[in-house]
């Protein structure tokens, strides 16, 4: 590998003042040895462990850690293994002197953000930051959320936003908080959006009249008022529906397959999910055991339940309940060195399908070739497309990845939430929108629900959240489903190899439903079809169920008239007559 425009390192800044700054400023940085075929000719290479220790040696550098890579078995197709990382932390200056030396390869170890949308995540910065503004006074807001019918909320986030920034507090035990605004016009303020820690949908108010001298009372929706399953049984949530997995047989449930999740942890011992957790690694806080179980965010735990929820009659239902699932904990705090080490233990534990729900704008080779060192060794990494409304994120841009973008559902939320915020364009026949967040282009390969996804989160709650991060783990689940039950990879393409992975994804690709949304870069080939993913015949995904029978036993769970357990009980539903006697709508006579 040789440094590129892609892939900058830090410059020393011209001269003075500037030069200076940049001399005290350090900078976290991966640095790799680079081999003989890519050097001049005449240049001898660095031996990798003398680099490495003359760079733990040196008192300017702070060596983070050492990355190896994972043994992969060598193939023809194979390119050159993988390289030894070492992590440092070192001066600007330093790095630019390291750009220089011509057997080096350093790049920065830039942070990742997680693909979930909410606007507390938006800066706070005015629109208008070149423009010089007199310091506005503090002007105090207080609000009081409660839950319909249980009485305040607590960890509730409060976000004002206005044209001069977001601001935001979270509710106390009694369910109060305060939102200091510095704003100078305050009749300016655009909207409020309230969101809850669990189990109550989020409201949002546009050109809300808020009280400066009172509380401003916001009382919040539970989830069981539109899914009363949540309570008495188990929700199967509308992205399964869309993904034609109402057609699937009952018994295709992912058994034998290995699915990791890269994100900011996972709450074990949630219901949903404990039976499911295989093991896992803490790649933030490495020296404290069992710590890749705590999800202080719940990213990864929503992400989680999407994939691989239980099938036990409770909660929610995930689309392969009997995956074994493996947790690598990268956030808060995530950088492209610790997705590096998480491919190399999913490459280790032998692992199927990873889901990637994180993106930056910012390209790294390093991480390029860890991708493709895991697809050699036949683990599928399915990436979320990004948030930002633009060019897709990286590493989403990847030529061997699967990425994904986000649509919607007219229907699915509450008309004055943030999901309703999220409508782009005009919905199609089927209620399906373009996500407003989305990011798209050229290398989106398919697109998936991730508008008002209901799934886990920390310690036993549920929460409807949007991003392409919750479309990524649909497609992530389906991975895993055609893994375990397509025939392509019980006979051809059972060799762990990157035939198996670009066969995969070559499945799911074309077994889509073409959306037209206006932009192909939003769709891809479109919204996968599980039915057709798995090669089942038009005659069986006939008996298992129609579009208008799986919309009516959806409709049934939802509202807490029919089990998960009891429709899978009576097999294929081809008969109105035994879907409603199920429900006990309906007499046996």
């Amino acid at each position: 590998m040789s440094e590129s425009n892609e892939n900058p390192a830090v410059s020393p800044a011209a001269d003075g003042q500037a030069a200076e700054e940049l001399r005290r400023r350090s900078v976290q940085c991966m640095v790799v040895p680079l081999s003989s075929d890519v050097l001049p000719a005449g240049v001898e290479p660095y031996d990798t462990d003398a680099l490495f220790t003359q760079l733990a040696s040196d008192p300017e550098m702070q060596t983070r850690k050492r990355i190896t890579p994972a043994a992969v078995t060598t193939t023809a197709d194979q390119g050159p293994p993988a390289p030894e990382v070492a992590v440092v932390r070192m001066p600007a200056h330093r790095a630019a002197a390291l750009v220089r030396d011509p057997r080096v390869h350093i790049e920065r170890d830039y942070h990742l953000r997680v693909t979930s949308v909410s606007p507390e995540a938006v800066s706070t910065e005015a629109i208008n930051p070149g423009v010089q503004l007199r310091a506005a006074p503090v002007t105090p807001v207080s609000f009081l959320v409660t839950g319909k019918g249980t009485g305040p909320l607590s960890e509730a986030t409060i976000v004002v936003m206005s044209p001069e920034g977001n601001f935001q507090s979270a509710t106390g035990p009694d369910g109060r908080a305060t939102v200091d605004l510095t704003i100078h016009d305050l009749t300016a303020i655009s909207a409020v959006y309230v969101k809850p820690a669990f189990d109550f949908w989020e409201t949002y108010q546009d050109l809300p009249a808020l009280s400066l001298t009172e509380d401003n009372a916001v009382e919040l929706r539970p989830l069981s008022d539109d899914f009363p399953a949540l309570l008495t049984g188990q929700v199967r949530g509308w992205g399964l529906t869309a993904l034609s997995l109402e057609q699937v047989p009952p018994n295709y449930r992912g058994q034998g397959i290995k699915v990791a999740v890269i994100d900011s942890g996972c709450a074990a011992q949630h219901p949903d999910l404990a039976a499911r957790i295989a093991g896992g690694v803490d790649l933030v806080d490495g020296d404290e055991p069992g710590q890749w179980s705590v999800d202080v965010i719940g990213h990864g735990t929503h992400c989680a339940g999407v994939v691989a929820s239980s099938d036990d009659a409770k909660g929610i239902l995930g689309i392969v309940p009997e995956a074994e699932v493996h947790v690598c904990k990268v956030f808060p705090g995530g950088r492209y060195s610790g997705i590096i080490e998480a491919l190399n233990y999913c490459v280790q534990q032998g692992v199927d399908v990873v889901n990637l729900s994180m993106g930056s704008d910012e390209p790294s080779a390093l991480l390029s070739q860890a991708v493709d060192q895991a697809r050699q060794a036949g683990v599928a990494c399915v990436v979320a497309a990004g948030n930002s409304g633009g060019r897709v994120q990286f590493p989403g841009r990847l030529p061997t990845v699967l990425t994904v973008a986000a649509m919607g559902k007219i229907g699915q939320f509450p008309e004055h939430s943030f999901h309703a915020q999220q409508v782009k364009g005009q919905p199609d026949q089927n209620g399906y929108f373009s996500a407003a967040f989305t990011c798209y282009g050229p290398e989106v390969d398919v697109c998936a629900p991730g508008v008002a996804i209901l799934s886990t989160v920390p310690e036993r709650g549920y929460a409807a959240w949007d991003g392409t991060s919750m479309a990524t783990p649909h497609v992530t689940g389906l991975a895993a489903l055609v893994l375990a039950h397509h025939p392509d990879f019980r006979d051809g393409y059972r060799t762990r190899n990157s035939q198996r992975v670009d066969r995969l994804f070559d499945i799911i690709r074309s077994s889509c439903d073409q959306l037209d949304f206006g932009d192909a870069g939003r769709t891809g080939a479109g919204l996968p079809n599980a039915a057709r993913a798995l090669s089942l015949t038009a005659t069986a995904a006939a008996s298992t169920t129609t579009p208008e029978l799986a919309q009516l036993r959806e409709a049934l769970q939802n509202a807490g008239l029919l089990t998960a357990t009891s429709s899978d009980v009576l097999g294929p539903l081809d008969d109105i007559q035994r879907l409603l006697r199920a429900a006990g709508l309906l007499s046996s006579g």
